[in-house]
């Protein structure tokens, strides 16, 4: 199993957002994103950013109370699910695999905030972490299990 790990600022939230858009641009179909970080660390905002990525121009929010939206207009379709107010048994009765495993829907990439909250995980996912940090922004831990992610230049 292929596991690369990045750690890195993101400055501002363009710079959250253009993280976003490189996800978006590269990434094949059937791609887990489980984003973690407390609140207002940029986990929507990178959300938005992979919709840029693929090319939705509708507007992407978080589905904090709709629990998952759908947005099918770009190269692939994306899946955001916010898992913020529910326990794992709750997330368990949503059935997230269908997103993932693309069952009943178009396989397309999935973006999971809250994904601590998750009771199992998908054979291969991008984990992203978010903190904030005291002078520079934001903290990013990015590790890939499963995922090749050779398009991702961070010295850029």
């Amino acid at each position: 199993m292929i596991v690369d790990y990045f750690n890195f600022i993101l400055t501002d939230t363009e710079a959250t957002t253009h993280l976003g858009s490189l996800l978006g641009q590269y990434l094949k179909a059937g791609i887990v994103i489980l984003l973690e970080g407390n609140l207002g660390t940029g986990k929507t905002t990178l959300v938005q950013g992979i919709g840029k990525g693929l090319g939705i121009t509708e507007s992407i929010v978080s589905p904090t109370f709709t629990l998952i939206n759908e947005y099918t207009e770009g190269r692939l379709p994306l899946y955001h699910l916010d898992l913020y107010r529910l326990e794992p048994e709750e997330v368990a009765a949503l059935h997230p695999e269908v997103y993932w495993e693309g069952i009943d829907v178009d396989s397309g990439i999935t973006a999971i905030e809250w994904a601590e909250r998750l009771p199992y995980l998908p054979q291969s996912y991008i984990s992203i972490r978010l903190s904030h940090h005291n002078l520079h922004g934001r903290q990013v831990e990015l590790s890939a299990v499963g995922v090749q992610l050779n398009f991702l230049d961070l010295t850029k």
